[in-house]
């Protein structure tokens, strides 16, 4: 038999022993037992926690997948999905359910590609950020003409408007110097923010997040940051403008995997809309303040994409089954996209972990920082329990350079290939000319072995618009 091309070998392998599930809406105590059943199925490669809960007490729950659940292993990557962040917006809700007994029961069968993902990522599944919204959208239904209802929180405030507005911070910096990542947040931003804002913000504060995706409903188009365009207080939010960040080529890479893996995102002509390759800078789509794609950047090492995946937001039943066919092999493969680009440790001169050094690319004004012990905080620097870092990066040629208060910094050249992530450890010697204080961090300050890689080789997937609110 003559090899198959190897674009279809991750669509073989998914669809050999696809799991049975049920398509139908989930309501908050429906959701809650889906949760628990995978959990109970698979309880070797998953924990059920909560982050907080919601304006009236729901708690926000989420599935964690990892061959350790519970545990930061050196060098596996962290990523989330989040849905539901508008109540009314149900498709990502019902996708991430279907998603978690996917990689359960395709586990339990040892689908190769799923044991590979599963026991090289550390996947974070929230299938609903604002779950009372939900409630309210559901008690209305997907057959009435109340298209915003439930949209909001139970405060009625939209959660995709109410995140610290770091963009503004940033582009002074650009332009008068300053930090070009993790930027800080305001003394006072716990109060101004709603409940689920808060429990979110804490959460992504609390792992190192590599990569995220925020699943939408509304349109068909993946869309990547910036949210907010350069001009957006004078010109107003419905005047469009390009908002590229730093890594804007990453950006759209990972988009067009989402697209093209999708079934039908990437044609470009959906819901009365055209975007070529399916795919969007948000701001010149329309530009949007206070987003969570442009916080996640922003203050954070993390890189997140908003996907907005049906023109109805509240699809009918009937609809789910061929809304799953169409997304299944683009929420897989988007998770896969964690393993490229660099990762490595930095240690110091006896072998202590050194978490929060910062990871800089020449050409790429976007640093991120080795991970830090989330007891700690988002302290600057520490010597302590972690000290690995994730730099998502496009294959090529780059300089890279690791440095640290009281650190003499390094610098080497990488080549970044495109079949996953390069190994590029950092050990820093400490500065003669200066010395800084540096913070010991309680507990273990020795390095933890790094665990070997084990990442799957990626495969090569590469007018007017009238836009719903994201």
């Amino acid at each position: 038999m003559p090899d198959l091309p190897s674009a279809f070998l991750p669509l073989l392998l998914l669809s050999k022993l696809v799991a049975p599930v049920t398509f139908r809406h989930h309501r908050y105590d429906d959701l809650v037992r889906t949760l628990y059943r995978v959990h109970n199925q698979c309880p070797d490669i998953t924990r059920l926690y909560n982050i907080g809960r919601s304006v009236k007490g729901r708690y926000l729950y989420v599935l964690e997948f990892s061959d350790h659940p519970g545990i930061h292993e050196p060098l596996e990557p962290e990523v989330k999905y989040v849905g539901n962040m508008h109540g009314n917006e149900v498709l990502g809700r019902e996708l991430l359910l279907q998603l978690s007994e996917f990689l359960c029961e395709e586990f339990r069968n040892r689908n190769p590609r799923i044991l590979h993902l599963i026991q090289d990522t550390r996947i974070h599944i929230l299938p609903s950020m604002n779950p009372d919204g939900y409630e309210v959208a559901a008690a209305q239904g997907p057959s009435t003409s109340g298209y915003l209802v439930g949209r909001n929180n139970a405060n009625g405030v939209d959660l995709n408007r109410n995140f610290p507005d770091l963009n503004t911070y940033f582009h002074y910096n650009e332009k008068y110097g300053g930090p070009n990542h993790h930027l800080p947040l305001p003394d006072n931003w716990k109060s101004q923010v709603e409940p689920e804002t808060r429990a979110v913000i804490q959460w992504i504060r609390s792992l190192n997040f590599v990569l995220s995706a925020n699943l939408h409903g509304g349109a068909v188009v993946a869309n990547y940051p910036y949210d907010k365009s350069l001009d957006h207080r004078f010109r107003g939010p419905h005047r469009t403008s390009n908002s590229p960040t730093p890594d804007d080529q990453l950006f759209q890479t990972l988009a067009k995997v989402y697209s093209y893996a999708h079934g039908w995102m990437h044609q470009g002509w959906n819901c009365g809309d055209y975007f070529p390759d399916g795919i969007t800078n948000g701001a010149s789509w329309y530009s949007l303040s206070k987003g969570m794609q442009d916080f996640n950047y922003l203050h954070t090492n993390c890189f997140e994409i908003t996907l907005e995946l049906s023109c109805n937001k509240f699809p009918r039943q009937e609809e789910l089954q061929r809304e799953w066919l169409g997304n299944r092999e683009a929420l897989i493969q988007f998770l896969e996209q964690v393993h490229q680009g660099i990762k490595g440790m930095v240690i110091d001169e006896n072998s202590n972990n050194l978490t929060g050094a910062v990871i800089s690319v020449t050409g790429i004004n976007h640093d991120v920082t080795s991970a830090q012990d989330p007891s700690q905080g988002m302290t600057p620097f520490t010597v302590g329990e972690h000290g690995d870092y994730f730099r998502l990066l496009l294959p090529g040629t780059y300089t890279v350079t690791a440095k640290a208060p009281g650190y003499d910094p390094q610098t080497v050249i990488v080549t970044v290939g495109p079949a996953g992530p390069t190994l590029v450890n950092f050990q820093l010697n400490r500065s003669t000319s200066q010395v800084f204080p540096v913070q010991k961090a309680p507990g273990r300050g020795q390095g933890s072995r790094p665990k070997q890689s084990r990442t799957p080789k990626k495969k090569d997937t590469a007018t007017k618009r009238h836009r719903g609110p994201a």
